[in-house]
C-alpha cells in the first residue's frame, strides 16, 4: 500500500476499541484522514489514546506518539521544535480530548500559543471525563447530569457553564482557531485543510457526542451533533487573530428541547418545575451564541443537500462573518 496515496490510507484504521457511535472516533478517522500521513501526531491521554492503542497493539498508520494527561502541547512543542531545519515535510497535530484542552491540558496548550509553536491543536470535544468515568470537566455543560454532578434535591446537575475554550484560545491572537462538528463534514473539511496550510499556532475544536456519557442511541450521534448546532448551543465559527471571520448561519433554529430530549443526561430537566426553569436557562444561552455570532444574520443558510455541491471558493454553505472579506 502507498502510503501517501489518500484514497488508500487511514491515519485511524480499524481494530480500535470505540465503542459504537462514538463520536470521537468518527472525528478522529476524518481529521487524520485529510491530515494525511506528512505529519507526526501527539495524543494525550484520553479515550482517544485508550481506544486506539491497547495492549502494544495501535490502530494509528502516520507517526504518533502518546503524552500524559497534561503535556500534550509542550510535548507537540518539543516535536516542532526539534523538527526545525531538518529534512522532511512533517507538521505537527495535538490531539486531546475536553479534559486534556479546557482543565488538565490547558497551561501547555497557552504556552504553546503563546511561544508561536508551528502546530494545530485539536480538541475532540465530548463534555466530560469519558474514560474514567464520566465525570464533569469544564466542558460540561450546565444542568448536565455526570457521576460527579448528579441532579437531586439541591441540584439540577451541573451548576457551572460551559468554559468558552474558543475565546481562551481567541484571546492569544494565534493565527487560527475555528470550531467544527462531525455532523458537518465539509466545513470540518474545509478548517482542517485551512488550518494545514498556516504556520504557527491554530486551534480547533471538533464537537464529538458520546453515547455512553451522553445517554443516547448509538445510532443517532450525527443527529445530536447537527442539533446542538441548528439549536445555536454550538456555533461554527472561526477566528484569525482573535477576530470573528466566518460563521455558519443557521437553516433553521431549533429549540433546544430538540436536543436534550435525545439524551439521558438532561432528562431530568423534564420532570419538574425546577428542571423547567433550566430549560429556560439553556435556551436563553443558545440564544445569546445567536445573537453573538449573528447565527440568522449571515448571507448564506447551511443546507445539507447542497453542501457537497456547493463551491463558495470550496467553504461550502460557510458564510462570511459581518465586514470579513469573501
Amino acid at each position: 500500500m502507498d502510503r501517501r496515496d489518500p484514497f488508500r490510507l487511514n491515519a485511524l484504521t480499524s481494530g480500535h476499541r470505540a465503542c459504537s457511535g462514538c463520536g470521537q472516533a468518527m472525528a478522529a478517522r476524518m481529521v487524520g484522514d485529510l491530515i494525511g500521513p506528512d505529519a507526526i501526531f501527539v495524543n494525550a491521554t484520553g479515550c482517544l489514546q485508550v481506544f486506539t492503542t491497547h495492549n502494544a497493539q495501535s490502530a494509528w498508520q502516520v507517526p504518533w506518539l502518546h503524552s500524559v494527561f497534561a503535556n500534550a502541547a509542550a510535548v507537540a512543542s518539543g516535536v516542532e521544535a526539534a523538527r526545525r531545519g531538518l529534512p522532511g515535510s512533517e507538521r505537527v497535530v495535538v490531539q486531546a480530548g475536553d479534559g486534556g484542552t479546557f482543565d488538565i491540558g490547558l497551561q501547555c496548550l497557552s504556552g504553546m500559543i503563546e511561544r508561536g509553536h508551528d502546530a494545530l491543536f485539536v480538541c475532540y470535544d465530548n463534555e466530560a471525563y469519558m474514560n474514567t468515568g464520566v465525570q464533569r470537566s469544564g466542558s460540561t455543560p450546565h444542568a448536565a447530569r455526570t457521576t460527579t454532578s448528579p441532579p437531586g434535591r439541591l441540584s439540577e446537575g451541573k451548576r457551572h457553564l460551559k468554559k468558552d475554550m474558543l475565546a481562551i484560545v481567541a484571546a492569544h491572537h494565534m493565527p487560527y482557531a475555528a470550531t467544527a462538528s462531525v455532523a458537518f463534514f465539509p466545513d470540518l473539511k474545509a478548517k482542517v485543510e485551512k488550518a494545514m496550510r498556516l504556520r504557527g499556532p491554530r486551534f480547533l475544536h471538533v464537537f464529538s457526542p458520546c453515547p455512553l456519557g451522553w445517554d443516547h442511541d448509538a445510532a443517532a450521534s450525527v443527529q445530536v451533533a447537527r442539533l446542538a448546532v441548528e439549536t445555536g448551543l454550538f456555533p461554527l465559527v472561526e477566528l484569525e487573530y482573535g477576530a470573528v471571520t466566518g460563521v455558519m448561519r443557521l437553516a433553521q433554529r431549533r429549540p433546544v428541547e430538540d436536543y436534550l430530549r435525545l439524551q439521558g443526561r438532561f432528562k431530568h430537566l423534564f420532570k419538574d418545575a425546577h428542571g423547567a426553569a433550566e430549560l429556560r436557562h439553556l435556551q436563553a444561552l443558545a440564544d445569546a451564541n445567536i445573537r453573538r455570532y449573528g447565527l440568522l444574520d449571515a448571507t448564506t443558510a447551511w443546507d445539507t443537500g447542497e453542501a457537497g455541491r456547493a463551491q463558495r471558493g470550496g467553504r461550502g454553505g460557510y458564510a462570511p462573518a459581518h465586514g470579513a472579506a469573501s
